[in-house]
């Protein structure tokens, strides 16, 4: 389970005097305990791994903004502190698909469910969601599920 891993690496930072990773991972697990507490209260999905990783890619998310916004700022030294935090956040999420393969995967997809134009776009990214969360970033999915469809 990822958590598990994010629970050793935050060890072995710790025993090896890595402050910065360190609080990385601490950052992580305190935006994955907001989480479980959002969750007790919401009908929310069971699988432990797949809320880890709507968590990270999150965070990722986040932490490619703020580098984008500080770079434009100048402010080069912010900059840096983000991305080391977004190399450890990217260290915990599985390998991302590269674009012929999730062209191929989304191809696959459209032709197994027989969608012929952009009217089916919500019924193809449900499916591309549910199958390829994780190794795909949603918003790049759009991009190529509106290309295969078009």
């Amino acid at each position: 389970m990822i958590r598990d891993d994010i629970k050793a690496a935050l060890v072995t930072a710790m025993k090896a005097r890595d402050s910065e990773k360190t609080s990385a991972i601490r950052l992580i697990q305190a935006a994955l305990k907001n989480r479980d507490i959002e969750m007790r209260t919401s009908a929310g999905s069971s699988d432990d791994d797949v809320v880890v990783m709507e968590v990270l890619q999150k965070m990722a998310k986040q932490r490619r903004e703020s580098i984008e916004m500080f770079e434009k700022g100048g402010r080069t030294e912010l900059a840096a502190a983000e991305q080391a935090e977004l190399a450890v956040i990217e260290g915990f999420l599985p390998a991302q698909m590269d674009e012929d393969a999730a062209r191929a995967a989304i191809a696959a997809i459209v032709a197994e469910l027989g969608a012929t134009s952009v009217k089916d776009m919500g019924r193809v990214m449900a499916a591309v969601k549910e199958r390829l969360a994780g190794q795909l970033d949603m918003s790049k999915a759009s991009g190529l599920v509106k290309g295969a469809l078009g």
